[in-house]
């Protein structure tokens, strides 16, 4: 069923054509990603969309009585207004039965008495009435998920990501036939991030949403929709179909190119030396070169040119923690931590949201001083420090200037550009350049703010989300930037797909102020922690759980024959797996290989290594029902 289809639609701003004549559709169940470099119009297609702008120019063509909800990347909420009114405020239907049971529930929670407790009996039947009780568990869910407990608190007095969360809540629960979504993860941990892409992969919602997440996208998306040279192209697949199909049809434009300039330059000889009698196979011969002429001129902008900055050179001695320690108040955000950096070291710092990261980021560049322990800095450290507050500067000032004030040449590996080349490679083209600073979008300013810490030729990066408002097109120069650097690295991310390609090793804050360091990149950490979980699972017995009104306990059920077989038969799958993991480990070490046989031998130990993950997880979990029903 088509939900939504665009024709045509245009849209500019002055003389910057953001999009012209694009044209696609939405079907019921369909999850669909954009893509597009900052400022190429991708919010002000969602705006028109949600109907907040008015296209220039074409059609949008919507199924009757479609109802959109659209979570902006900054959201506008009320502020005078409660927790609970601001989630369950559509006063219709089962939305308007859930925020009077809660409401109910509130009351009865902070005043018990006779008319509480009436209140509470009578929104619990019209609960039972109206069959919102499964309505009322998913939101439950989401609810416990965000940490949302206290649903009589203002919105006026929540941080900025907590608002995030709470606009993100309500457009789950909102119930939307479409629902749009701009940079849903931002300001979001991991474990949220995973819960929300594991909600809207099983969900059957239709998505149109803009983020530069990329396992999201390779997860949630069944479609992308790329924004490109002011227009759109379509392909149907997650990110990594997207990534081969865009290779492929880049490789057939080029081709083409190549073949339409060879017959060109034919074409370009008989034009000169044509008789000016022209007949009619003349004049079509004249109109297929103006054509032949535009194709053969074609020119894609490439923007993957690799670059590195030379970086000072690092001594012995670079960064050495000792027994750090630092308290606010009761709040531990650091204890007793020791480390001592080695030379072109890349390391993650992954955690719950107010776990302390960005205080051991404050206290290794120095804007902390710590209650305990010490921090000792070799000599040749050129530490750069990359913020989340993003940069401080004169609105009047021209970006270019800006640069130049730091540096008019940048230094490389070889050679060296000057501050327009090296904007360049930003993504700020020649006008942006001219620009004033106030003119920037967010995207472009923090953008601005990385390539500054970049080129003072730093050879200690400290990180702190450097991704946000980023375009995929940016990360990718942002990670082959910091694959190629050869200092240190430390950075706070919530880019899975970043962490993974780039750091050696991650500091992990579990709470508390303790710190640890796991060697492995992200997932390999995620992995770990899964297998703990379960393991843990198994071992401890369930505890007993505390009776709730929304939430019946599920009765023990025994293991089938199938399931006793199957639990065998995977210990032995596994063990076999095992096996052949280690053969062919073997033969990789061996040097005795070709680069060809290496290669399929490296695709061979990461499908059974992914094999023996799956059904480790599987067995685990029929263990842990065999367990079950001992008890």
């Amino acid at each position: 069923m088509n939900y939504l289809q665009v024709d045509n639609l245009s849209k500019a701003y002055g003389e910057k054509v953001l999009f012209k004549n694009i044209s696609f559709s939405l079907d019921k169940g369909q999850k669909v990603a954009l893509i597009a470099r900052n400022g190429t119009g991708k919010s002000s297609l969602m705006h028109i969309l949600a109907g907040l702008e008015a296209p220039d120019s074409g059609n949008i063509t919507m199924r009757r009585d479609l109802r959109i909800d659209y979570l902006q990347q900054n959201p506008q909420l009320d502020e005078s207004k409660t927790i609970l009114d601001t989630i369950f405020a559509t006063g219709t239907g089962l939305i308007k039965v859930i925020h009077d049971y809660e409401f109910a529930l509130e009351e009865f929670k902070h005043n018990p008495g006779p008319e509480s407790d009436a209140l509470l009996n009578h929104s619990m039947a019209e609960m039972d009435a109206s069959g919102a009780w499964d309505y009322e568990t998913r939101a439950r869910e989401i609810l416990g998920q965000f940490a949302i407990n206290d649903l009589s608190q203002s919105v006026g007095k929540l941080s900025g990501g907590q608002r995030k969360k709470i606009a993100l809540a309500r457009a789950l629960l909102g119930n939307p036939d479409l629902l749009l979504m701009d940079e849903p993860t931002n300001h979001l941990d991991f474990e949220m991030i995973e819960w929300l892409e594991d909600y809207l992969s099983r969900e059957s919602l239709s998505l149109l949403l803009v983020t530069h997440d990329r396992y999201f996208l390779d997860n949630v998306c069944d479609t992308i929709l790329e924004m490109d040279q002011n227009s759109i192209l379509t392909y149907k697949g997650n990110y990594t179909y997207y990534l081969e199909k865009k290779a492929e049809r880049q490789l057939s434009e080029d081709l083409s190119t190549e073949k339409s300039k060879n017959l060109y330059k034919t074409e370009l000889e008989w034009i000169r030396r044509m008789p000016k009698a022209r007949g009619t196979k003349s004049k079509a011969r004249i109109s297929s070169f103006d054509d032949l002429q535009t194709k053969a001129k074609f020119k894609r902008e490439d923007k993957s040119i690799q670059f590195g900055v030379s970086a000072n050179r690092l001594g012995g001695k670079i960064v050495e923690i000792d027994n750090l320690s630092k308290n606010f108040g009761d709040f531990k955000a650091v204890d007793d931590f020791t480390y001592i950096f080695k030379r072109g070291e890349k390391i993650g710092i992954v955690g719950l949201n107010g776990t302390g990261k960005s205080t051991l980021l404050n206290l290794i560049s120095g804007k902390l001083t710590p209650d305990k322990g010490k921090i000792s800095i070799g000599q040749t450290v050129v530490m750069s420090y990359y913020t989340q507050n993003g940069l401080d500067l004169k609105e009047d000032k021209r970006v270019i200037d800006i640069v130049k004030d730091v540096a008019e040449e940048i230094k490389l590996e070889k050679g060296s550009m000057s501050a327009s080349q090296f904007l360049q490679h930003f993504d700020f083209s020649y006008p942006v350049q001219q620009a004033y600073f106030s003119a920037l979008s967010g995207g472009e300013r923090r953008r601005l703010y990385l390539l500054l810490q970049l080129i003072r030729n730093p050879n200690f990066l400290i990180l702190d989300e450097p991704t946000n408002d980023l375009d995929i097109y940016t990360l990718q120069v942002l990670e082959e930037f910091l694959q190629d650097f050869a200092g240190c690295v430390v950075i706070v991310s919530h880019d899975r797909f970043l962490l993974d390609k780039l750091c050696d090793h991650v500091f992990v804050f579990e709470g508390q102020g303790k710190i640890k360091d796991f060697y492995g990149n992200y997932t390999d950490y995620y992995q770990w922690r899964m297998k703990e979980q379960k393991m843990a699972q198994r071992i401890e017995k369930p505890a007993k759980e505390e009776k709730q009104t929304f939430k019946e306990k599920k009765p023990s059920t025994k293991p089938s024959f199938r399931q006793l077989k199957d639990f065998e038969t995977l210990e032995k799958e596994i063990h076999l797996l095992e096996t052949e993991k280690d053969q062919v480990m073997e033969r990789m070490n061996s040097g005795k290989e070709s680069t060809e046989s290496f290669t399929n031998l490296s695709v061979k130990y990461n499908e059974v290594n992914q094999l023996i993950d799956e059904k480790t997880l599987l067995w685990m979990e029929l263990g842990e029902i065999i367990e079950n029903s001992k008890v």
